[in-house]
């Protein structure tokens, strides 16, 4: 299969076309003909175009790629090595919805031919690839699994935002159904990875793998959530804690801060869910995701206390919050923590304006029902950076004092301004 890939005699495809699915689309493109498949139409005319809908790559990622965009699932039966890259989000109960997943999959398996091979990409519970994915393929088709075709999976590790450590940079972890197939599917994978592929030993630990890599980051992270919440208390701040133990060589760099995005603050949840099945309920994970989930009401009600304390009136304060997607420099809303923190403002009648050079207003509107400040016109009681934006990070106290009212709180989630306020009265994790 590899070398008729090669030879341009077949096609690969890949069906989700955001964050994690166009990069690898686009890499694959430069190598062999590739169909890109994406249920947004809108989407599809952007790309046909050149233009990444998520605004993570530039027109030149395009240049001599090999790929046809379409919406159209027919075109799928070109290709006979397919790759399932949709996001796989949790719903307002914190449990997994793998309804884009499960679509994604009888899209294909409806294109799907004998000697096919079916890849996914999407995060997962340990054995959704074979206890979920696969009856649908063999339903839909028609096909015998292990027979007619062969699935295998490799977890996507983009990471948004990141010029360094981008596709062809990272380690790829790919996993087979069999011998035979995780032999081609290793050997596609090499063909654009640089850094390199690891072979799983089954498409359950790989499933695994990837799980426990953001679970491990989100327990860390969690940690040092706890460590603020409690040095907040004996008036010690804990970036200045963590600079100190930092100094030890093997101490690990965590920081505290608002967890969300489409990976950290969701996959933990899968972990746990499938444990929940088999009948263990975990202490640790479930105890460091009740501690991230509450970041955001609790960055709020310390600014209000503030305020209170400092003899502003909180029913109508003005408050900017600065930042509104989940991680700096990128233009993703997904899972924003920092829409926690505007809603438990609100909720003190508070008067919050939201300010964000990456993230579309529209889109936070649809999400959570609040649009971007086009401009400052006002000054603020308070300031909350949620995000640390490039944009942000090189303003200094004179700007934020030049938009803020006397005796203003400045809310510094990231301790990214720790050494540079002055005057202005400082909180931060």
């Amino acid at each position: 299969m590899l070398d008729k890939l090669l030879k341009k005699e077949t096609k690969l495809s890949v069906i989700g076309l955001g964050y994690v699915g166009l990069p690898i689309a686009l890499e694959f493109a430069r190598k062999m003909k590739v169909i890109g498949f994406d249920i947004k139409q809108d989407r599809v005319d952007l790309m046909k175009e050149s233009i990444d809908p998520s605004k993570e790559l530039d027109k030149t990622a395009f240049d001599g790629c090999d790929i046809k965009f379409t919406c159209n699932v027919a075109d799928l039966k070109e290709a006979t090595f397919h790759v399932v890259a949709v996001p796989t989000p949790i719903n307002e109960h914190n449990l997994p919805n793998l309804t884009p997943l499960l679509s994604a999959t009888k899209t294909v398996g409806r294109a799907l031919k004998k000697g096919d091979i079916v890849v996914f990409e999407s995060t997962v519970y340990p054995g959704c690839t074979e206890d979920d994915c696969v009856p649908i393929l063999e339903q839909e088709s028609g096909l015998k699994f292990g027979v007619d075709f062969k699935v295998g999976y490799s977890p996507e590790r983009i990471n948004p935002g990141d010029k360094e450590h981008t596709l062809t940079k990272i380690l790829k972890i790919v996993s087979g159904s069999d011998a035979e197939s995780l032999k081609i599917i290793a050997g596609v994978y090499e063909t654009i990875i640089k850094a390199g592929i690891y072979k799983a030993s089954s498409i359950k630990v790989a499933e695994a793998a990837k799980i426990i890599e953001n679970t491990q980051r989100d327990v860390n992270i969690a940690l040092m959530n706890e460590l603020s919440l409690i040095f907040d208390r004996m008036d010690i701040n804990t970036y200045e804690v963590l600079e100190a133990a930092g100094t030890k060589w093997n101490f690990l760099k965590f920081f505290p801060g608002l967890v969300g995005g489409h990976c950290i603050g969701v996959d933990p949840y899968y972990l746990t869910y499938k444990a929940n099945a088999l009948g263990y309920h975990s202490k640790i994970i479930d105890g460091g995701r009740v501690i991230n989930d509450s970041m955001g009401p609790y960055v709020a009600q310390t600014a209000i206390k503030k305020l209170i304390r400092n003899g502003h009136k909180v029913n109508g304060a003005k408050i900017l919050i600065m930042g509104a997607t989940f991680k700096e420099n990128v233009s993703d809303i997904r899972n924003s923590k920092v829409a926690d923190v505007h809603k438990e403002l609100v909720s003190y009648s508070a008067h919050v304006d939201v300010m964000d050079p990456y993230a579309d207003s529209e889109e936070l509107f649809e999400e959570y029902g609040y649009r971007l400040l086009p401009e400052i016109t006002e000054k603020y009681a308070a300031v909350i950076l949620a995000v640390n934006h490039k944009e942000y990070v090189g303003l200094d106290e004179a700007y934020f004092k030049s938009i803020t009212t006397e005796n203003a709180i400045f809310i510094d989630i990231k301790g990214c301004f720790r050494d540079k306020i002055k005057d202005m009265i400082y909180w931060s994790l």
